[in-house]
């Protein structure tokens, strides 16, 4: 069972929920967020032993200055001490962000919710190192079965429900090849009535959304295999 998982915003006490700042923002998207204050205890966060942390955001304002400080603490706190961390400073404090802060990105506020649920996603995807059951990575691809989603780095791709079925099994069965029978049973069901013609069609698609990135190779008369990109675990 995977375990519960979380996005810790880390703030000055009365800003951490104003309507434009990362807390409410996320909420809004549907993400568990767990709020800190500065200088309080980074164990805080954590419910239950059994929890993790899939980001922590350090919201300091117009005080980007505070963010180094802040960060060292949270590290401090062993289950933090890896987790992707991003900066969110106000839009006129850029030029006082520091590139030896330590963060793996930062944003600006006011928060713009597309572009901050992207760069938590990319971060998590960078930290992630190993393909899991719940995720699949394809190089620069991901498969994110829990939020029947998938990314091309901090892009998210529109695909249909088959498509993306479609595309875990090939996943599940990379370096196979799998037959054009088999996708039918196992991804459109045995009650389907249709011809292998529209596994086909979803192919091609599939390609067309995700570009040369996705090495699936034709097998005229046998199927398609999916080949792992070099250097993916």
């Amino acid at each position: 069972m995977a375990r519960a998982s979380f996005v810790g915003i880390v703030g000055h006490g009365p800003d951490i929920d104003r309507d434009d700042g990362a807390a409410h923002v996320l909420r809004q998207l549907g993400a568990d967020v767990r709020t800190l204050d500065l200088w309080d205890d980074p164990a805080g966060m954590f419910k239950r032993e059994d929890e993790a942390a899939r980001a922590v955001i350090v919201d300091a304002g117009a005080r980007p200055d505070i963010g180094a400080l802040v960060l060292r603490r949270l590290r401090r706190e062993p289950r933090l001490s890896e987790v992707g961390a991003i900066l969110a400073v106000d839009h006129r404090q850029v030029a006082r962000l520091d590139p030896s802060a330590g963060f793996d990105d930062f944003i600006l506020c006011p928060v713009v919710p597309g572009e901050l649920y992207a760069r938590v996603r990319a971060l998590e995807w960078k930290k992630s190192e190993f393909t899991t059951e719940e995720r699949v990575k394809l190089g620069a691809i991901m498969i994110d079965r829990a939020a029947r989603e998938v990314t091309r780095g901090a892009e998210v791709i529109g695909l249909t429900a088959r498509e993306f079925d479609l595309l875990s099994y090939l996943a599940d069965q990379r370096g196979k090849v799998v037959s054009r029978t088999e996708l039918l049973e196992r991804v459109w069901g045995t009650a389907y009535e249709g011809g292998p013609r529209t596994i086909d069609i979803h192919v091609r698609r599939l390609r067309a959304k995700l570009g040369p990135g996705l090495d699936l190779v034709t097998f005229r008369r046998s199927g398609y295999r999916l080949r792992t990109p070099p250097g993916t675990p």
